[in-house]
């Protein structure tokens, strides 16, 4: 796996969590749902794939909350303090949408992008030398190769997985 090793655990600290190497990217989405689950301006979301978090202690639950696609946003929590530490979308649980203030530093990794920006609050200027997008955006015009890579890869060993448990 390599890269650097990063800690992390929900505010009571009954669930943590190391973080093998960096995120493939880091999204800073301003959407309504983001607001309001986190009762925050945004959220810092840091893209790996799940076999790069290794849980060292407790167990987070996951709670379904619904979305306008209408496909499943299952945000992990601890169950003692009610943290977010992950999501997924769609039910792709090989892909962890990690909660980057969790980490022990959480100012470890800038927003690659600010997402749905159409609902961003009007007293948060945005840096100038970061993609913003209204909605979401063209991730094959946005990620660097590498991640493109790593992200196809974790999808097609999910696959293998989920088809070698079928039979």
């Amino acid at each position: 796996m390599g890269g650097e090793i990063r800690s992390g655990q929900c505010f009571c600290g009954a669930i943590r969590f190391r973080m093998h190497g960096a995120p493939m990217f880091v999204h800073c989405c301003h959407c309504r749902d983001c607001q309001r689950q986190s009762g925050s301006a945004f959220a810092v979301n840091g893209l790996i794939e799940a076999e790069r978090v290794e849980l060292l202690e407790g167990e987070p639950v996951a709670m379904r909350m619904a979305t306008e696609s209408g496909y499943p946003h299952d945000i992990y929590r601890c169950p003692t303090c009610q943290s977010a530490v992950w999501s997924d979308y769609g039910g792709r649980t090989w892909l962890r949408f990690l909660r980057l203030a969790t980490l022990d530093d959480p100012g470890a990794f800038a927003p690659d992008v600010h997402i749905y920006t159409r609902s961003k609050v009007a007293w948060l200027a945005l840096p100038e030398d970061t993609p913003a997008f209204d909605a979401y955006y063209d991730v094959r015009a946005q990620w660097p190769a590498e991640s493109q890579a790593r992200y196809k890869a974790a999808k097609d060993r999910a696959g293998r997985e989920a088809e070698g448990s079928s039979g």
